[in-house]
């Protein structure tokens, strides 16, 4: 029976990628000389630290890594912007990149694809979707629904199987 399954990743090759290229205008930028200002990747649970001694030099840092983001191709609905945060004579903020469907996004993906009357079967495994049917066609429409439906993070569609 033919299946495929809904996931929600990022990839971080191209998270390093944007954090390099985003700490290398920084340190380039005259505005910027001398003060200190960094991003750093924390890979063990995916978020970056933007770091500067003033909040609107982080507001300026954080324009820049959105454009080295969509540069690197990334989806900003993946990456969740936290609140400046001011510690001693720093301000910081935290971005943090959401990986895997939670449990709500899954069901309201499920809901979707059983509202619209295809003839597939979608269960939630883990922190995937996986969508099987006895046709490709379905499939197939089942993928562009999800595509063309409006929700909160970037989906993935993977392991399509005949």
């Amino acid at each position: 029976m033919p299946s495929f399954d809904i996931v929600s990743k990022i990839k971080k090759d191209e998270v390093q990628n944007a954090v390099d290229n985003a700490n290398r205008e920084v340190t380039s930028r005259y505005d910027f000389r001398g003060t200190d200002s960094s991003f750093t990747l924390d890979k063990t649970d995916n978020s970056v630290k933007i770091d500067a001694p003033e909040e609107f030099q982080v507001q300026q840092m954080d324009d820049i890594f959105r454009q080295k983001m969509v540069k690197r191709g990334l989806d900003i609905m993946s990456a969740e912007f936290g609140e400046i945060t001011r510690s001693g004579k720093r301000s910081i903020q935290t971005v943090t990149f959401k990986e895997g469907i939670e449990r709500e996004l899954a069901k309201k993906i499920i809901k979707a694809i059983k509202d619209a009357k295809i003839k597939v079967d979608a269960k939630i495994d883990g922190d995937a979707v996986r969508v099987s049917g006895k046709k490709k066609d379905d499939l197939q429409l089942a993928i562009s629904l999800v595509k063309s439906g409006d929700f909160e993070q970037p989906l993935q569609f993977e392991n399509f199987r005949d």
